[in-house]
């Protein structure tokens, strides 16, 4: 089930269903801002469908307003970047031994390459790749491990003596980017260092070494090298929390039913919550289904009539009921889920702090019965 995606060309209105309201002002103004942070480029991640913000809308702004490259995960991620009709640098970095390459030759695309494996794969399908090769620098998770890097680099060096490859590119990633000044990232950005010096010393040419995301980008000039990928900062989260950043996402959803109930009341499954007062509850037909964290329960807060209301009892799967006290509210007004902030609501990272996760986690994760409206 794909999620319904409008276009407003007016000021909102209240929504008669739950909705996703996408500002790509807001993603223009971060990427100029990282744009100028650096000296070097700007890679555009668009991975999860552009964290939940639409892989096309995200990947056009981001290039028209400072970012050079573009950053997936997967091929069909990649595929469907070429769909749109752009035509910038495309690198895919998370891909079986079994990749396919000729897709990905097809659609111009770069791959990472962080095994010897990966590379023969590529070698054997005949196309001439251009690609990344991808160094462990400290998460051990993907990139060739140290250990491996020297047998990497010279099977690459044969390939691309052979014409069989083009070595475009050295990439890690920080393992603490969002602590700055953890022993950790020091250590990463010697590790792309030495693992790019010796990729010059086997007579490869690579024009962009990359290490830094968002982060590291704000809070770590010595990380920019040649190229840096901005993820989550183009939709406005900071994972260092050093840098205020416009949020391009606000998530409301009609109240459906107002009803008044007396003091004893159970509210939802399991009455985890009794109303201690004769108080008014409201329905929020949007639930854990849609991306509301089902452990924010208790805890998570959304803006109706200009005031913060309690979250009472479970997020069900479908449905979320708030307190309301005393005040009159109608049936069919907005409640905010959340958004920037402006207007008093709930950001994403606070229903992520609720949730006890990460406000990433938060904006992928809104579900497709949500309609999407891009303004």
């Amino acid at each position: 089930m794909s999620a319904v995606v409008t276009r407003l060309r007016r000021p909102r209105s209240t929504a008669t269903e739950p909705t996703l309201e996408i500002d790509l002002s807001a993603i223009a103004a971060n990427t100029r801002r990282f744009a100028a942070a650096t000296q070097g480029e700007v890679m555009a991640v668009v991975k999860a469908d552009g964290f939940g913000h639409g892989l096309g809308d995200v990947a056009r702004v981001a290039l028209t307003n400072g970012a050079s490259w573009l950053g997936v995960t997967s091929i069909a991620e990649g595929v469907a970047v070429r769909a749109t009709g752009l035509t910038a640098p495309v690198l895919s970095w998370l891909n079986p031994v079994e990749v396919d390459v000729e897709t990905a030759c097809r659609n111009r695309l770069d791959l990472a390459v962080p095994s010897v494996g990966h590379l023969d794969a590529i070698v054997a399908a005949g196309c001439p790749m251009r690609i990344h090769l991808q160094l462990d620098t400290g998460l051990a998770r993907d990139g060739a491990a140290p250990e491996e890097w020297l047998e990497l680099v010279a099977a690459a060096r044969r390939a691309e003596a052979a014409g069989q490859i083009t070595v475009v590119g050295v990439m890690g990633h920080l393992p603490a980017a969002d602590r700055p000044g953890h022993p950790a990232n020091a250590e990463g950005r010697l590790a792309l260092q030495c693992g790019a010096e010796l990729a010059v010393r086997a007579g490869l040419r690579p024009v962009v070494r990359h290490l830094a995301a968002t982060a590291a980008t704000l809070t770590d000039p010595s990380t920019h090298l040649d190229l840096v990928r901005i993820g989550v900062g183009l939709i406005g989260i900071d994972p260092s929390g050093s840098t205020r950043l416009r949020s391009a996402l606000r998530l409301v959803a009609p109240v459906v039913q107002v009803r008044r109930v007396p003091a004893g009341t159970g509210v939802g499954y399991g009455h985890t919550y009794v109303t201690d007062r004769p108080t008014t509850l409201a329905l929020l037909p949007i639930g854990y289904a849609d991306g509301l964290p089902r452990a924010a329960s208790g805890r998570a807060e959304v803006l109706v009539a200009g005031r913060r209301r309690p979250v009472t009892g479970l997020i069900s799967m479908d449905q979320t009921v708030v307190d309301l006290g005393d005040d009159p509210v109608e049936q069919g007004s907005e409640a905010v889920v959340f958004g920037p902030g402006d207007e008093g609501e709930p950001a994403a990272g606070e229903w992520a702090e609720w949730a006890g996760t990460i406000p990433h986690e938060i904006v992928t994760g809104i579900g497709p019965r949500v309609q999407r409206c891009v303004r």
